[in-house]
């Protein structure tokens, strides 16, 4: 199992990634706190270039990759969509080629948002375990450098957030935050055990795409489709065997959330904050209303992971 990056690692990362990314805000919205009994802050990672909160272990990953094997000329990774935009909006300052693959009936929204990043955009498969199968091999048929979904470069990039947040909130109780492939959640650990904290860490799966829950439960890696409408940002079948130690490791429980209680928790979200919170993105709060007598009287933070909603599904939210 690969260390999670220390402070100084993080606080590297910080630096290198602060040129293009601002820090990202934490707010407290009295409409969307009402009724939970808890203090609320929300980490508005909807609020980065692409949306989302990949593109920091994008940045971090590429500049690594480049200083590592200078030679390097194109790149290529699977992804639902955040991940890729990471990866092409990275690529494209380094001057790389970008090949991104996604599984067909992919976000319309985030295909276009790739292939305006200067992505050549591959649809293959049903789902995103045969998208990523597909990659590798024409990855290696095209020349191309892999870029996986969980790797220690991508974690430390994604640290940076989890850094921020701490900074701004003093004695957190606890952090909810959605589990894809584990980038998020390893930040948030990175950066918890490098400040010496003891807020606990709620990861929280699509019950349509339980892989890390059950994975947790029974301590092994367990494998699952996903079914998931809803939240394709969390839609992963197989665990990665690093992350779900960590996860293992640090995490205080891992909750589930059907695809109804997200598209409710887009739907709260829009209407108290004005953010637009993608299915996953959503994720942290609907677990959090879930668990919200466990949580009475405690300072709490949800991170909105991404905002990349498809229009479809932001219609179904607004009905």
């Amino acid at each position: 199992m690969e260390p999670l990056p220390t402070l100084s690692e993080i606080e590297a990362a910080k630096a290198l990634i602060r040129p293009h990314i601002r820090e990202t805000p934490t707010y407290r919205w009295p409409l969307l706190e009402a009724g939970l009994g808890c203090d609320l802050w929300l980490k508005h990672e909807n609020h980065t270039p692409v949306g989302a909160f990949k593109i920091r272990g994008g940045l971090v990953y590429m500049d690594e990759l480049k200083r590592q094997q200078p030679e390097v000329r194109g790149v290529i990774a699977a992804t639902t969509g955040n991940h890729g935009q990471s990866i092409a909006f990275a690529a494209k300052l380094k001057g790389l080629r970008a090949v991104i693959v996604v599984p067909h009936g992919n976000n319309p929204e985030k295909n276009a948002a790739m292939r305006s990043l200067g992505a050549e955009l591959v649809e293959h498969g049903r789902e995103f375990q045969e998208a990523l199968e597909y990659s590798r091999e024409l990855g290696t048929k095209e020349g191309l450098h892999a870029v996986p979904s969980f790797h220690p470069w991508l974690v430390r990039g994604v640290a940076t957030y989890a850094l921020e947040l701490f900074h701004s909130v003093a004695d957190l109780d606890a952090i909810f935050v959605p589990i894809g492939l584990g980038s998020g959640f390893c930040g948030i650990a990175a950066a918890r055990e490098a400040l010496g904290l003891k807020t606990r860490i709620i990861g929280i799966v699509s019950e349509h795409a339980p892989a890390y829950a059950l994975s947790f439960q029974q301590r092994q890696l367990i494998e699952q489709p996903s079914t998931t409408r809803v939240a394709e940002g969390v839609a992963c079948k197989t665990p990665n065997q690093d992350a779900l130690k960590h996860v293992i490791s640090h995490a205080h429980d891992i909750v589930t959330v059907n695809d109804a209680e997200a598209v409710a928790a887009m739907r709260e979200i829009i209407q108290s904050t004005h953010n637009i919170a993608e299915g996953a993105g959503a994720l942290s709060f609907a677990a959090l209303k879930k668990q919200r007598e466990t949580w009475q009287g405690k300072r709490v933070a949800c991170v909105l992971t991404g905002g990349n909603a498809s229009m479809s599904i932001l219609r179904e939210a607004l009905l």
